[in-house]
């Protein structure tokens, strides 16, 4: 961290990490596509590196700005979301005991269920909105709380502070995703919470054109070092290339500009959805219907642009609807400059808990006017009598 930690979000977007090219004045960092660096006459590393997996110019870059965004003060980039919590994840012993929500992203709930079936931990999954129900799920086994908020699909809100005293009076360790809010909305190493994750796949990167995946920190602690042996020097080896590093950092840039341009925009759309006659029911933590929403208001910046809604009718009427959207794409993701719509429950596969009639809907920096009548139009004569 240096003086540019007292810098605001905008500047540190454009700054953090990275600084003029000292060799040829270059604003944009070159790539350095070099897997291997010349040692010293005395065998030492004098200039820093030695083997792209084990660190690069370009992901040095990366995990410093990103350090700085969140507030923190170590950064671990991966070459996926799912990396990250798998090696999270894998840093716990076999007798290690995990709490997670109900709620969670389907490939970490997967990994979660594998890792139990194979008795490498044991797992709860808990109603993450209630501390009491995650204080009531504590054992003596338990090492790590994993929290996701706002979660994935339906966008629950955990209060990061609640939680985060909880694990401190028992010495648990907690690691919050926060890749629907991203450092610009929530920053939840304030709120007491150990660790950070995001899937830079998504509002960190944000054209739909890179993976990734970043781990932080304030204090180091036995997960975070692990992980961190895994990632580099381990049989992991999951590090982002020197390209997807730069890409990443790019899209960091304007960063703050999209992520809040689609959250005034999630929250026109969430509106529209709610008086709808064809619409169940809207999942928008800037709803103030919302369960979390004034918890959300108090620990984020702004709700961000995704959510999602239930058709009136069922599943069929859910995909009929999301087969007649023209501006909308089909696509599973979130955080691009596209906006996305999905049919949750066929991606999750069997076994998901969630309805059959919710589709997701992450929006882009399209007019939102134009989102609104694609929407409506799509929806149609849907609930209407």
């Amino acid at each position: 961290m240096d003086t540019r930690s007292k810098l605001r979000v905008e500047t540190l977007a454009v700054h953090a990490g990275q600084a003029v090219d000292l060799a040829t004045g270059a604003v944009a960092p070159p790539i350095y596509l070099a897997t291997t660096f010349e040692r010293d006459v005395d065998g030492g590393f004098s200039r820093g590196f030695s083997y792209s997996r084990t660190d690069n110019p370009n992901r040095q870059m990366l995990e410093r700005c990103l350090a700085e965004l969140e507030g923190a003060e170590h950064a671990i980039a991966f070459a996926s979301g799912l990396g990250v919590a798998n090696a999270v994840l894998q840093a716990l012993r076999a007798e290690d005991h995990v709490i997670a929500p109900r709620d969670v992203y389907h490939g970490v709930r997967r990994v979660l269920e594998r890792m139990e079936e194979r008795r490498l931990l044991t797992v709860s999954f808990v109603d993450a909105t209630d501390p009491g129900a995650v204080e009531a799920a504590v054992r003596e086994s338990t090492r790590l709380i994993w929290v996701e908020t706002p979660s994935n699909p339906l966008l629950q809100i955990t209060d990061l502070a609640g939680v985060a005293g909880i694990a401190k009076s028992r010495g648990i360790l907690t690691v919050c995703d926060s890749t629907f809010a991203s450092p610009v909305l929530s920053r939840p190493l304030e709120f007491g919470i150990d660790m950070v994750m995001h899937s830079t796949t998504k509002y960190i990167g944000g054209h739909s054109d890179v993976t990734g995946g970043v781990l932080l920190a304030n204090a180091p602690n036995a997960v975070f070092e692990e992980a961190k042996l895994s990632q580099e020097r381990g049989g992991g080896g999951g590090v982002p290339s020197p390209f997807d590093c730069w890409l990443t950092l790019r899209g960091v840039a304007t960063l703050p500009l999209r992520v809040r341009a689609q959250s005034a925009a999630a929250l026109v759309v969430a509106r529209f959805l709610e008086g709808h006659a064809g619409v169940d029911r809207v999942f928008y933590p800037g709803l103030e219907s919302h369960a979390g929403y004034a918890l959300a208001a108090r620990q984020m910046t702004g709700f961000g642009g995704v959510l999602s809604f239930t058709v009136r009718g069922g599943e069929a009427e859910a995909m009929a609807v999301a087969g007649r959207v023209r501006i909308f794409t089909r696509a599973t993701s979130l955080g691009g400059t596209h906006s996305l719509v999905e049919h949750r429950a066929s991606i999750e596969g069997a076994g998901t808990a969630t309805p059959g009639n919710l589709l997701r809907v992450s929006i882009g920096l399209e007019n939102v006017g134009d989102l609104v009548e694609d929407l409506g139009e799509a929806l149609g004569t849907v609930g209407r009598a």
